[in-house]
């Protein structure tokens, strides 16, 4: 005689309501301190890019069309982080940001809502907010190989390598003209 499939089926709502399960051989700890971490650079990377954007569009002066198109290339390569860091989180098994207020609740890098910002400031603020990120990415990087995972950390350094071009590049736009090379 044959099961009924209903009754050995979970109903749909009996599944909406089951926790969010990823197989992993990870310890329920790692995945704790792993997506932790994780999660704050997701927001860290969130509230950096809509800053860069903001900058972006805000851009003002004699430099507006560099800045600009380098905001707009910076922002275009932080964005790109937000799904890899995101969908590494559900890997692992763990459950990642919901809303711009879960965002704003985890974020450590701060938003400038200032009406007016000039253009050297603008860049300065950026260029210490991706040396945060840096920084941030590194202790992230420590927490995954506390407990030998090398897929995040693996993207954890190419993450970093980009920051620190970022930060370079905007150091070197916020440098006064001599040629002393200090």
């Amino acid at each position: 005689m044959k099961k009924s499939a209903s009754k050995s089926a979970p109903s749909a709502k009996d599944r909406q309501k089951a926790p969010l399960i990823t197989p992993t051989d990870l310890k329920a700890a790692a995945v704790k301190d792993i997506t932790g971490a994780m999660n704050g650079i997701l927001a860290d990377v969130f509230a950096l890019y809509l800053k860069t954007k903001n900058f972006h569009w805000h851009m003002s002066g004699p430099h507006f069309r560099d800045y600009h198109l380098m905001l707009d290339e910076q922002s275009v390569q932080i964005y790109a982080m937000t799904d890899p860091i995101a969908e590494r989180i559900r890997k692992l098994g763990g459950t990642t940001l919901r809303s711009i207020g879960h965002i704003a609740r985890t974020q450590r890098i701060l938003d400038n809502d200032a009406d007016y910002v000039e253009p050297s400031d603008m860049l300065a603020e950026l260029c210490e907010d991706n040396k945060v990120l840096a920084a941030r990415l590194r202790e992230a990087h420590d927490v995954c190989d506390e407990h030998s995972d090398i897929a995040t950390a693996s993207l954890i350094e190419n993450w970093v390598d980009e920051t620190e071009l970022r930060t370079w590049f905007l150091f070197e736009t916020t440098r006064s003209g001599d040629s002393s090379g200090h």
